[in-house]
């Protein structure tokens, strides 16, 4: 290998073990930010006995490679803007300039790296999200998100929607409870809510039927309209109360994002379908356009700092993101084609390669405007 060869390998491997290692930590603390932020809201679930303890770092697991697909490109921006910033502000590119390599050039011994991050961003988007998404649905429908009954913990008032429920004392297999106390606000004005203290509940098991039955022994029912000084009450011996399951807390279903991308092939005639299939193979790209706009938009002056134009440049690549996602919405709803896709990204590296142009002209117009002037 030449001399010249050798110093090219060298600027690669040093640019690349540069990005390589900004970019891992970037991405590390922005899925430690979301996927924390994501266990502390299934912690609250758990907490309230509607999911089981035992799987949420299961759930976290399965959820990873979605929250990656956004991550990771975001990611990767950043750790390019992070090493030509320092580049630049430790006079490297200045020494790199001075010896024949000009900013573009650099950019050009990252495109491998770049097309290697394209890949794992496509094989997270086209086979691990959907895969994760299916282990995800599969686990929670499993599972069953809790409600009703299902709540009740021995001397704790649990509330679950409009009911809050009292038991004493709880059988280990959770179906007969004990000195219950039940309370039902009302759902529509002027209608009375609902109070039953019972002495024991025993539950029934109806096929079909996703609602919470319970048999209640020996008790009474008061009917209280809230602020007014008025009241019913009735005894009984027996009496059978049926709870609706509390819609809010079921996990929501991403049926089109779980399906494989082989069905969503299939089906790509459905608008829904083809916004997501055209998502999943035109979201990669915006890692090249990442690496033209961390070229582009990462010269600042030494005195400026290497964050001087990083803020920016985050707002301008997420601004990319955002578009992909509202361009996602309209081909869900048949507004625009697949072709909306490439088209963004398109717009995108234009403006890149002509913000690049621009600040490579800048300089010489500026001493040609000074040659006018004098």
């Amino acid at each position: 290998m030449n001399p010249f060869g050798r110093i090219n390998l060298i600027i690669r491997r040093y640019l690349v073990k540069q990005v390589v290692s900004t970019s891992v930590v970037v991405i590390a603390l922005l899925t430690l930010i979301m996927m924390g932020g994501r266990l502390i809201k299934y912690f609250g679930v758990a907490a309230q006995g509607r999911l089981d303890a035992s799987i949420l770092f299961s759930i976290i697991g399965y959820r990873m490679p979605e929250f990656l697909t956004l991550i990771l490109p975001l990611g990767f921006f950043i750790g390019l803007m992070l090493v030509f910033g320092r580049l630049y502000v430790d006079h490297e590119m200045a020494v790199l300039n001075s010896s024949g390599l000009s900013r573009h050039q650099l950019g050009h011994k990252l495109i491998p790296l770049a097309l290697v991050y394209m890949l794992v961003q496509s094989g997270l988007m086209l086979w691990m999200s959907p895969w994760g998404l299916r282990q995800f649905e599969e686990l929670t429908t499993q599972q069953a998100v809790r409600t009703g009954f299902d709540l009740v913990r021995p001397k704790e008032f649990i509330s679950s929607g409009p009911y809050t429920i009292y038991a004493g004392d709880l059988s280990d297999d959770r179906k007969n409870l004990k000195d219950i106390f039940f309370y039902q606000r009302a759902e529509n004005p002027g209608k009375p809510d609902v109070m039953i203290l019972a002495r024991e509940a025993t539950r029934v098991e109806v096929a079909n039927d996703t609602a919470n039955v319970v048999d209640l022994v020996e008790g009474r029912r008061y009917e209280i309209y809230p602020g007014k000084p008025q009241y019913s009450q009735a005894e009984f011996a027996s009496y059978r109360l049926r709870l609706e399951n509390d819609k809010a807390a079921q996990f929501e279903s991403a049926e089109v994002e779980g399906l494989s991308t082989s069905k969503l092939w299939k089906n790509r005639q459905d608008p829904v379908v083809a916004s997501e299939l055209g998502w999943r193979i035109f979201v990669p790209f915006a890692l090249i356009v990442a690496l033209m706009l961390a070229v582009a938009l990462s010269e600042v002056n030494p005195r400026q700092g290497r964050y001087f134009r990083l803020f920016p440049a985050i707002l301008i690549f997420a601004s990319l993101i955002v578009a992909l996602m509202a361009i996602k919405t309209r081909i869900s709803k048949d507004e625009l084609g697949i072709w909306a896709y490439p088209a963004v990204l398109i717009a995108y590296a234009i403006a890149a390669a002509v913000f690049s142009r621009k600040q490579k002209l800048a300089p010489k117009i500026q001493k040609h405007i000074e040659r006018v002037r004098s």
